[in-house]
């Protein structure tokens, strides 16, 4: 990577800085070039949700469909600036010459992948500025390949995760092996995966230390703030308060956004955050954890219960599947909690039925005479016939 450009502070040699993105050869796993493509015309707007939920319903091999997007796939890029495709050709140069070029025979990663990381970079780095240096763009994309194990990156320009269909199979997504980069075009396709980032990382590391990365006073040129997930919204809910509304990086520990939280509200107490997705359990978020480890790297929602000891936390599940997060004390009746869920959801005390591993609690049991600790899940269902008469003391 010998040489210094025009165009930034330091480019590669015999680079060139402007034009449009020469097509790839091939659609390859990850679709068609960024000039030519294959399959059907379609438009540069989203296309009806029903096309991804039957892409999805269809079950097929990973990319199958691509050739169906390739015009969309063209356009994602197509319709850039052009300093930004500079950027492009510069990376796909370094790709090819110093990467591929020394490792042919290995299973690398397509070349979209590499244009689509370095569009996010550029979107997140420069806010889609025009304005920018291409040593900067460039030294940005190499730190994040070397961080490929982190890279969680997707858009919504073609679909919409308020979808139920697209948002659960997106979610589902989310919870594999990293690097995981999302076709912009086709939501079913991680064009990342299966393939040798390691060897990349390698490469990008070596590119790190080369001239193009200093400049001329032999100093590293500055990188972009640009991190391996987009921030997403988190929205705090909390029975009797309003919604609390949080930007959040995934990769940022849950004890830092119960800091957050603290910081707005004022609590004392002890927090409880917990969190469900569609069809699943509810879930306790762990304070040592990241909400990149329950798979959350799209905006969600998440529950607050303030706690002060000894209570405790227990999730009850409603038939429809819904779950919410109450605070207990140990050693209160079981009735407490049933008052608890009559002031939260409307259902009379009277009319509940709460069981814990397929036993019926009583109105007059504590949680310590069931076993019952922080975080389990007991299930609510509504009574059939009247209720039993509260036995004397």
């Amino acid at each position: 990577m010998e040489g210094r450009g025009a165009g930034g502070r330091a480019g590669c040699r015999a680079v060139p800085e402007t034009g449009m993105l020469p097509g790839r050869a091939g659609p390859g796993p990850g679709g068609a070039g960024a000039e030519g493509g294959q399959g059907p015309s379609v438009t540069n707007s989203q296309p009806p949700p029903e096309v991804y939920e039957d892409l999805i319903k269809a079950r097929g091999y990973a990319g199958n469909f691509s050739p169906s997007f390739s015009e969309l796939q063209r356009n994602f890029v197509k319709r850039r600036p052009t300093k930004l495709k500079s950027l492009l050709r510069l990376v796909k140069h370094w790709y090819q010459q110093y990467v591929k070029a020394k490792c042919p025979r290995a299973n690398l990663p397509p070349l979209y992948a590499l244009e689509l990381l370095t569009t996010y970079a550029w979107e997140v780095g420069t806010q889609e500025d025009n304005n920018f240096h291409l040593d900067e763009g460039l030294t940005t994309v190499m730190e994040l390949l070397q961080e490929y194990e982190l890279i969680c990156i997707y858009w919504t320009k073609y679909y919409t995760l308020q979808n139920p269909v697209i948002e659960d199979f997106v979610r589902k997504q989310f919870k594999k092996q990293r690097p995981i980069i999302l076709d912009p075009a086709d939501p079913t396709h991680n064009v990342a995966e299966g393939y040798r980032w390691d060897i990349v990382a390698q490469r990008a590391s070596q590119c790190l230390k080369q001239c193009c990365c200093y400049d001329n006073k032999d100093i590293p040129v500055p990188s972009w703030a640009v991190k391996t997930a987009p921030d997403i919204q988190v929205i705090v809910e909390q029975w009797g308060h309003s919604d609390l509304i949080l930007w959040v990086n995934p990769y940022e520990s849950v004890k830092k956004v119960k800091e957050k939280i603290r910081r707005s509200r004022g609590y004392a107490g002890l927090q409880r955050l917990s969190f469900q997705e569609p069809g699943g359990e509810r879930q306790l978020l762990s304070s040592h954890c990241s909400l990149a480890s329950y798979g959350i790297f799209c905006d969600t929602r998440i529950c607050l219960l303030d706690t002060v000891s000894p209570e405790f936390q227990v999730f009850v599940k409603n038939p429809n599947g819904e779950s919410h997060a109450y605070a207990v004390h140990p050693f209160r009746a079981i009735l407490s909690l049933k008052q608890q869920i009559e002031d939260q959801q409307g259902l009379r005390s009277q009319q509940q039925q709460l069981e814990f591993k397929g036993h019926v609690l009583q109105d007059w049991f504590d949680f310590a005479y069931y076993g019952i600790q922080d975080s389990f899940t007991l299930v609510l269902s509504k009574k059939s016939g009247e209720e039993a008469p509260f036995p004397c003391s």
